[in-house]
Order: C-alpha cells, then sequence, then structure tokens
C-alpha cells in the first residue's frame, strides 16, 4: 500500500531532524576497516594453519579451528554491524521506493 503525500512529506521531515540532530549522530557504530582487514586475513590464515597443523596433532589443529570459528563469530557481528550502518545512511525515500520497484518486479 503506498504512502500518501502527507506521509512521505513527515517522514521527510523526521528524516531532516535526525540528520541535525547531533546526538543521533554520535551513537552510530564506528567500524574500523583495519579490523575488518585482519579479522579476514585471521580467519583464512587459521584455516591454513588448522590444515598444516593437522598432520602434527589432531588437537592442536582442533585448538587452532576454535580460534578460527571465534574470528569467524566475531568477523560476522562487524558485518553485520557495517550492514546496520550503510543501511542507516540511505534516505527514507530510497527505502520507500525499493519497495515499489520489489513490487513491480514481481508483476
Amino acid at each position: 500500500m503506498p504512502l500518501s503525500e502527507d506521509e512521505k512529506r513527515i517522514l521527510r521531515q523526521i528524516e531532516q531532524e535526525l540528520r541535525r540532530d547531533p546526538e543521533f549522530k554520535r551513537t552510530g557504530y564506528r567500524i574500523s576497516r583495519r579490523r575488518l582487514v585482519l579479522l579476514v586475513a585471521g580467519v583464512v590464515g587459521g584455516l591454513v594453519l588448522s590444515v598444516l597443523v593437522l598432520s602434527i596433532s589432531f588437537l592442536l589443529a582442533f585448538a587452532v579451528f576454535l580460534g578460527t570459528v571465534v574470528m569467524a563469530v566475531m568477523l560476522e557481528t562487524e558485518l553485520r554491524l557495517v550492514g546496520r550502518e550503510r543501511l542507516g545512511t540511505l534516505p527514507v525515500s530510497s527505502w520507500l521506493g525499493a519497495g515499489r520497484r520489489r513490487a513491480e518486479r514481481h508483476e
């Protein structure tokens, strides 16, 4: 169900007020690219290391693999926050238009 012009105007006003609100800007997430790169390198390196260590000791390889899983979970959490932050920077009008375009494609 499309929004009326009055509802769109109200949403635009809310969006403009949030842009001007300094408190709202400070509460956003700050994700370090360096941390993302280190986590990706840690996951890939951990997988390679666990395969290499497997020829030495199964328990040691398992411990390395558990460390890799922990880094993968941390990476997933960071990527989820990045996705949320990127979605938060989109204007409300693009959210409204995306639903309409998706509905038009299915018809």
